[in-house]
């Protein structure tokens, strides 16, 4: 059993102590998950990978640990957190300079590794609101690609699949969500 997990455990019997040394054990690979998914964020972004993690940290219950089944369960619960950060933050400054205006986007061209508009970010988010409703596991799969930043294999590993699932899993939620928004926007004009 890795200390990780036995810290998992030790938490979820109400041991106060291993809810302190649950963040020292994962916050390098919780920086390194804000720092990718920073890295796709749009210019205007200010958050910094740090505070993400800081306040993706407090979303999860700080040292008041919620109980946490295993690994997969706490990363997925990890990169929810820092989804409705980012999340809340673009609906934020959508509504401050834009006017709560939205624009049409292709969720074709949305990549990883792109910049990601706060009016895209918003899309992709109301529309992944829908999938999790429809397929869940693949839902789990889009929040750790495009929320936390995790590649493909990476994000099978976490969610217990092999990484062909993974990429099947990817190319069915992608087309899905393309087609979810394509639809809330209504018909292209021109």
């Amino acid at each position: 059993m890795s200390e990780l997990t036995k810290i998992l455990h030790a938490t979820s019997q109400g041991n106060s102590s291993a809810a302190r040394r649950l963040l020292p054990l994962v916050y390098d690979e919780l920086r390194q998950l804000a720092a990718r998914k920073m890295t796709q964020e749009s210019s205007t972004q200010t958050l910094q990978p740090t505070a993400l993690v800081h306040e993706a940290w407090l979303r999860l219950g700080g040292d008041e640990q919620p109980t946490w089944k295993n690994r997969t369960h706490f990363f997925c619960a990890a990169a929810e957190a820092m989804r409705r950060i980012l999340i809340d933050r673009a609906r934020s400054k959508q509504a401050r300079r834009h006017g709560g205006g939205q624009q049409r986007c292709d969720v074709d061209e949305v990549e990883i590794a792109a910049s990601c508009p706060d009016d895209e970010l918003l899309a992709v988010n109301e529309a992944l609101d829908r999938f999790s409703l429809h397929a869940p596991e693949k839902a789990e799969l889009v929040k750790l690609r495009y929320f936390a930043g995790m590649g493909l294999k990476e994000a099978g590993q976490v969610l217990g699949v092999s990484e062909p699932t993974a990429v099947r899993w990817w190319t069915y939620s992608k087309t899905w969500l393309y087609q979810a928004i394509r639809e809330a926007r209504g018909p292209a004009k021109g």
